[in-house]
């Protein structure tokens, strides 16, 4: 029982140290998608991936909206959900184009 003693105090302290993160990461991102924004414009754009990035554009604008706006999680949620599909249009603008 005294060697389990030590162990339990170890996993105790252990367990108390490994808390969930409970920031989001907004910001972060929505500088992903404004780089992949950037990334894209320096290519050579179709009509097609023009219109993605003009898209992606519009999405970061809302999800910086939503940021700024938020009160809940649901707003974070939005935010970063909004902020990922901008970076997956302006990477599919990127996708197809030309360097």
């Amino acid at each position: 029982m005294k060697r389990l003693v030590p162990l339990f105090v170890a996993l105790l302290a252990v367990a108390l140290s490994a808390q969930p993160a409970l920031a989001w990461n907004c910001p972060v991102q929505i500088r992903n998608a404004e780089e992949a924004i950037k990334k894209a414009e320096a290519m050579k754009l179709s009509p097609e991936a023009k219109a993605l990035v003009e898209d992606a554009k519009k999405l970061v604008a809302q999800s910086k909206a939503h940021h700024g706006d938020a009160h809940t999680k649901i707003d974070h949620a939005n935010a970063m959900w909004k902020a990922k599909s901008a970076a997956a249009q302006a990477d599919a603008a990127a996708a197809i184009s030309t360097p």
